[in-house]
């Protein structure tokens, strides 16, 4: 970061940045400032070095193609923060579709499903798998789909379910064993 834009307010680098005129470097000194309070950020919510950095990184770029968007009255680290916890949040609805995909699967199929790191073949395989589940979802009647994503995906217990649906708590537990039962029968 050279000197003058170190010196520069976080409105002002925006103003530039969007200009493009400087060849980033008002881009960069925005990155440099701020990029160590987000990582504290992102690990505090992902508890994951590795994955702190890439959604760091995500965040950035995020931030970079929206910097249009950005009003230079507000402050840039609350915005640049909540790009980040979106991310965090994106990250983890991610995790918990492929927990779910993991307990709806075949046990073979599990292990390669909650693997991050898969090879090229075995990820075009998730993605075939992935995506037979996802329709077999979506062919779900509402009332077993809607119970098993805030239950599975969402992470809500089923009287937390029961409370939004209006349903008994007996009810839920129902719907869900029976929309597993049917995405079992889907993706077999």
């Amino acid at each position: 970061m050279s000197r003058a834009h170190a010196e520069l307010p976080d409105g002002d680098l925006v103003v530039l940045a969007r200009a493009g005129k400087d060849g980033g470097r008002a881009y960069a000194a925005i990155v440099a400032r701020h990029k160590d309070a987000l990582y504290r950020l992102i690990l505090a919510h992902v508890r994951d070095a590795d994955e702190a950095l890439d959604l760091v990184q995500d965040s950035f770029v995020a931030a970079h193609a929206a910097l249009g968007r950005f009003d230079t009255a507000r402050s840039l680290r609350a915005w640049l923060s909540r790009i980040a916890l979106n991310k965090c949040r994106d990250w983890a609805r991610r995790r918990r579709v492929r927990a779910m995909l993991a307990r709806v699967l075949p046990i073979e199929t599990a292990a390669a499903v909650a693997d991050d790191r898969v090879s090229d073949e075995a990820a075009a395989i998730d993605r075939e798998s992935l995506t037979r589940t996802l329709a077999a979802l979506d062919a779900l009647p509402e009332g077993l789909r809607t119970p098993l994503i805030l239950c599975a995906i969402e992470g809500l217990s089923q009287s937390e379910a029961a409370e939004a649906l209006g349903l008994t708590v007996k009810a839920i537990e129902l719907r869900v064993r029976r929309a597993r039962a049917a995405l079992r029968g889907a993706t077999a």
